[in-house]
């Protein structure tokens, strides 16, 4: 039988167990649809009650631009070294200790390409973490702290041809030209995206485009 939304839903409700919150962790390469799978899965698990499950994008870590100045990797931007993942890594161990405090996460905001900081609240009554991005699956530097905080990370599939349509459109919807979109999807997304797939193996569950539901941004 094909994986359905319903299918991950029931996944995603039974993650907690004894109580204890559960992280869940949402990969794939740019443009694979991760943050519209977390958004619909969490906008459905809290039905009316918006509180038995969070999102905290992994983007909240972006380095703001002066610091990708200042280290000369601003034309990089999104690749593995101009995020902190160590402070990301801390954060979701926070998460799974629950000392019974709100927890402040980063956000991202597109618009302005920029972290903003104690964007998204995850309060003690959240069962469920929902985190989403490129690097949840990288075995490398301060990215190899972050699986063992993880109960479980599904990776978003997608053909290439439809991943880099959905991502020139993004770029495009949020200020680039045509030329500069697809440029800078298929050059520094591309490498990154690269990065991102060879992981894949590593993930728990492979999640088919037609099982996510909604549309990707």
């Amino acid at each position: 039988m094909p994986l359905t939304f319903d299918d991950l839903l029931a996944r995603a409700r039974a993650l907690p167990s004894n109580g204890r919150r559960a992280v869940l962790g949402i990969a794939g390469a740019p443009g694979a649809g991760k943050s519209t799978l977390a958004e619909r899965l969490v906008r459905e698990l809290n039905g009316s009650d918006g509180t038995w499950a969070a999102h905290v994008p992994m983007d909240g870590f972006h380095l703001a631009d002066a610091e990708l100045d200042r280290l000369g990797r601003r034309d990089r931007k999104g690749a593995p070294d101009t995020f902190d993942a160590a402070g990301y890594a801390a954060l979701l161990g926070r998460l799974r200790e629950e000392d019974g405090d709100v927890v402040y996460a980063p956000g991202f905001e597109r618009v302005l390409e920029q972290p903003i900081a104690g964007a998204v609240p995850v309060p003690p009554s959240a069962r469920l973490v929902v985190t989403e991005g490129n690097y949840l699956l990288l075995g490398t530097g301060a990215w190899a702290r972050v699986r063992s905080r993880l109960d479980e990370v599904w990776f978003c599939g997608l053909t290439e041809e439809e991943r880099i349509r959905r991502l020139v459109a993004r770029h495009e919807r949020f200020g680039k030209s045509p030329e500069q979109a697809r440029a800078w999807a298929l050059g520094t997304d591309q490498r990154n995206a690269d990065l991102v797939n060879a992981g894949r193996d590593r993930a728990d569950l492979v999640v088919p485009a037609e099982a996510t539901g909604g549309r990707a941004r």
